[in-house]
């Protein structure tokens, strides 16, 4: 069942650079701490619920994983992403104290960049120019 919801995603190169980054926006960037300029996401948000929480965000921190494979990344790729994601959930498991390495490590934002560098390099005609 789930390859034929998979199925019906746009596996086009543009189609999936925007999906990676609005994942990447809801997770790492998606509203600001009032009183500061340092913007935070559901992934932030998500380390107060105690270990449910670090398993949650792993799990869509996977799906740009699911995306890389789908782009075919190489494995190195995609390994330095699974690092990313791994180490936020490892991080993410210790009790309130996980927020706070998790203000500082954005895995998404890290594998968001993987991506697009790939992404360039391979599909140059998705390039968006951002402000």
């Amino acid at each position: 069942m789930f390859e034929q919801i998979a199925g019906h995603l746009d596996k086009n190169p543009d189609a999936v650079r925007r999906r990676v980054v609005a994942i990447e926006r809801l997770m790492e960037r998606s509203m600001t701490i009032p009183g500061t300029n340092h913007p935070v996401g559901l992934d932030f948000l998500l380390n107060f619920i105690p270990v449910v929480g670090s398993f949650i965000g792993a799990a869509m921190g996977s799906y740009m994983l699911w995306e890389a494979r789908n782009l075919g990344m190489s494995k190195w790729q995609m390994a330095r992403m699974a690092g990313n994601v791994g180490t936020d959930w490892a991080l993410g498991l210790i009790p309130i104290v996980g927020a706070v390495p998790d203000f500082f490590f954005r895995s998404n934002t890290r594998n968001l960049r993987i991506i697009r560098k790939h992404l360039d390099r391979h599909h140059p005609a998705t390039v968006t120019v951002e402000g």
